[in-house]
């Protein structure tokens, strides 16, 4: 803890001296996996990069003490070496701890242990004024929660300690295929209300085709079956693999999946967003195609191609939840409106039991008269190429959730105005914790979350793409690929090993 206290004792020195005159900060991670574009100057950087170790799994209590710029496949091979296994474990490996809980996050597990920071039992802090601070669901809660899903805009999370579970081998994973949402919605409500379940998410490849994916852990595979892998070159897309085996069938189909491969089994092809990219760059989509591309295929490079080249600006990118009884409506209006599919759908448990809990952005979570779950939409997908018809398309989305009650995540665009973003977060609650705790000179969610074009048009200006090539296909995508590759995202990923999970003979 030594070299960690050194680092958070650095940390709180910076803070003390932008507060002494009131300046606001950035915080260089190292990493990100947002779609938003950021303006930063090195003069008001708060470095937290070297903030990237696990220090300690503790098997008795079952919790992992993280520092913030853990990736999640760094944490799942820390505790899976132990035996155990995170409750929510986010979809892609370079995800880190610190942003799913400062952000938002959720994954299928979610249906049970609600977002990843409902799984945090405590974390250390050190707010503006440099004061280093520790919180919890009972000791200053009302810091805990307002720092969840706060961006950051409360302080510098340096520690979390994180819920863990016995792990075991495998995956049992029923795909129910359905061919209305209104069926859908039912099948999803009910596998969440099976108590034997552990995992629920859905696959809407048509109006007409939502194939309902339900797990549970198991330690082995009957005999004679052959695990299904998604991690390797040779292995499949999960998604595919799920559309060609459902295509023909009105029976479950049953598969047995290695847990890490289960946990990860979206970041080859991030969900489907690469298969975008084959036709971005005239490029044929098949087996061989993504096996000679793999390397390009996983959520790091993606992410950092996705920011090099701007193309994040020509795309829909939503991650949007409405309460069960609004699935139909919304489903209409996106199905008439964007027609973009496959769409992801997720129940996640939002509400809050722990007493107290009602501060933060979503202080409305702690409300028990509010809905306990959501089912979240992922809609992914090109846009119009009219940049104003796009932000159009955006808004409309974010006014149609707000309508039905809901909440978008906030790791994508975000197009509101300020009056209609605070119309559908608590900023009564989130203001009071950040003025508490010396604060309030800081951005704002909004500020930090909003569409910022000035920083938009700096960082194209700034890029070394020649003018002439900007804004044309394919080049502008080739510039991000060529970024990913020389800041080393691509060669991390060819080294990458995969994560340590036990065997059975059957997966030998």
């Amino acid at each position: 803890m030594e070299v960690h206290n050194a680092s958070v004792a650095s940390i709180s020195e910076r803070l003390q001296q932008f507060y002494s005159q009131r300046q606001p900060f950035r915080v260089y991670h190292g990493s990100t996996n947002s779609t938003r574009t950021s303006e930063k100057n090195r003069d008001n950087i708060v470095d937290t990069s070297k903030l990237n170790h696990v220090l300690e799994i503790d098997n008795e209590k079952k919790t992992a003490l993280v520092e913030p710029n853990v990736p999640m496949d760094a944490l799942l091979d820390a505790a899976m070496k132990n035996g155990l296994v995170p409750l929510v474990v986010m979809e892609f490996p370079g995800i880190t701890v610190g942003g799913g809980f400062s952000g938002s996050a959720g994954e299928s597990s979610s249906c049970r242990h609600g977002p990843f920071d409902s799984t945090i039992n405590w974390i250390e802090i050190v707010l503006p004024n440099g004061e280093i601070s520790r919180a919890s669901k009972t000791e200053k809660p009302d810091l805990f929660w307002g720092a969840a899903s706060a961006f950051g805009t409360l302080g510098i999370v340096t520690l979390l300690e994180v819920q863990l579970r016995d792990a075991k081998n495998f995956v049992e994973l029923t795909h129910y295929p359905t061919s209305s949402f209104a069926d859908a919605n039912r099948k999803i409500q009910g596998e969440v209300a099976n108590t034997a379940v552990e995992f629920v998410d859905a696959i809407a490849f048509s109006s007409k085709s939502i194939v309902v994916c339900s797990g549970r852990l198991v330690d082995t595979v009957p005999a004679g079956t052959k695990p299904r892998q998604y991690l390797r070159r040779q292995d499949p897309w999960f998604y595919l693999d799920v559309q060609k085996r459902t295509r023909k069938v009105k029976q479950p189909v049953v598969d047995y999946v290695p847990l890490v491969d289960y946990l990860f089994r979206w970041d080859r092809g991030g969900f489907w967003v690469a298969r975008y990219a084959y036709k971005y760059f005239f490029t044929p989509f098949n087996r061989i195609t993504r096996s000679l591309l793999d390397n390009f295929m996983h959520a790091r490079v993606m992410y950092h191609a996705l920011h090099k080249s701007g193309l994040s600006d020509t795309y829909i990118i939503q991650d949007v939840g409405v309460p069960h009884d609004a699935v139909d409506k919304f489903h209409q209006w996106v199905d008439q409106n964007l027609n973009i599919y496959p769409i992801w759908l997720c129940p996640i448990r939002t509400r809050r039991d722990e007493p107290d809990s009602a501060h933060g952005l979503h202080a409305d979570f702690a409300d028990p008269k509010g809905p306990e779950f959501m089912l979240n939409f992922g809609i992914w997908g090109p846009g119009p190429t009219d940049y104003k018809k796009l932000v159009h398309l955006n808004r409309a989305i974010e006014q149609k959730v707000h309508e039905l009650g809901g909440k978008k995540t906030l790791y994508a665009q975000a197009y509101y105005t300020e009056e209609e973003f605070w119309q559908s977060y608590t900023k009564p609650e989130y203001e009071s914790v950040r003025e508490r705790y010396h604060a309030s000179h800081l951005p704002s969610v909004y500020d930090k979350v909003k569409v910022d074009e000035n920083a938009k048009n700096n960082a194209m200006e700034g890029s070394r793409m020649p003018k002439v090539l900007r804004n044309v296909r394919p080049f502008q995508g080739l510039y991000g690929v060529y970024k990913a590759w020389r800041g080393g995202d691509y060669i991390l990923q060819s080294k990458k090993g995969s994560v340590n999970r036990p065997l059975s003979k059957q997966d030998s």
